[in-house]
Formats: structure tokens, sequence, C-alpha cells
């Protein structure tokens, strides 16, 4: 069992853990020393802002009544499965996608922890500009969201580098011609 740890993608299981980690104890710190909806004034477009979410990403079916609660907290775990058992058929060489996979899968633990304890997700990471607001988030978001563009990149890459494979292979099958 530990050689699949050093031989698969799974040994990006730290990676994910690590976040997982990071945001909880960033959500504990939040709910521990602010009050709902009070910030801190970090820089001026930038203030720590404690706000509860009820429904998915921009409080998406916040107010549906309840049953969203189960629904993306089923989502995201059936996710994590896939995510780690995909995690564990993945060559550790394939760095960007497997990095990409424990991003993603620790966003969906930490928020699906979120739902699990206090019944909503914990937000506090809260930019704006004069009137415009982009509404607050955590460390679970930014690794979904990073662990997404990585997915995003990995698969311009492969493409380009499969075209290229392709490419190569073609000029080494064709005939070479024979100078008279």
């Amino acid at each position: 069992m530990l050689n699949a740890f050093k031989e698969t993608g799974l040994k990006f299981l730290a990676l994910s853990l690590l976040l997982i980690i990071a945001d909880q104890f960033s959500k504990i710190w939040i709910i521990n020393n602010l009050a709902l909806y009070a910030d801190i004034n970090v820089l001026p477009i930038f203030d720590i802002t404690y706000v509860r979410n009820y429904g998915a990403a921009f409080s998406f079916l916040s107010d549906a009544g309840g049953w969203q609660h189960y629904f993306f907290t089923g989502i995201a775990l059936v996710i994590s499965v896939l995510l780690i058992y995909w995690m564990y058929k993945t060559p550790v060489k394939q760095t960007w996608l497997l990095a990409a996979y424990a991003l993603i899968l620790s966003g969906a633990i930490g928020n699906v922890m979120d739902r699990l304890n206090y019944g909503y997700v914990v937000d506090f990471l809260h930019f704006y500009y004069q009137d415009w607001h982009f509404p607050a988030f955590n460390i679970a978001d930014m690794a979904i969201s990073l662990g997404a563009g990585l997915l995003i990149l990995d698969a311009i890459f492969e493409q380009k580098n499969s075209a290229q494979s392709e490419k190569q292979s073609a000029e080494n099958d064709s005939p070479k011609q024979v100078k008279k």
C-alpha cells in the first residue's frame, strides 16, 4: 500500500491535506474572532469579512430551502472519490494534472467539512473597488479555482505535446528518400 503512494499520484494527497488544514484553521479563526458580517480592512481593495454561504459559488441557490445543502455535499463527495481514483491511476510524472486534482479535492473537502459542521460554508476573503464587490470566498474556493486553471493549462499543453509527438512519429515513419 505504501508503494501506491510513492508510485502513483496519491502522493499528491499530501498537498490536499495541507490545504484542507490551512482552510479549516483559517475558518476556525474567523468564527472565533469575528462576529458575522464584521470585517477587518487589510488593503484599500481587500477586507477580511465573515459571511456565511448557504449555497454554492456566489451564493447560488442559497435561499432554496435547505435541500441544496445535501445536494452540494453529495456532489462534492462523489467528485472527491473520483479525484482520488484518478490520482491513483495518473502517472506521477503528470505533475500539473495531479496538482490540479489535489487542489480541487482539497477545496471540495474543505467546503464539505463546513457544510457538515456548520450547515453553511464560511467565507471571508472580500475584494472590492469603490462600489463594486466580488463575492467573499475562502481558501477552499481558491484551491478549486487554481485547480480548474491548472486543468485547463494541462489540457492545452498536453494537446500541444501530443500534436508534436504525432508529427515526430509521422516524420520517423515516412520512407527515407535516397539520393542518386
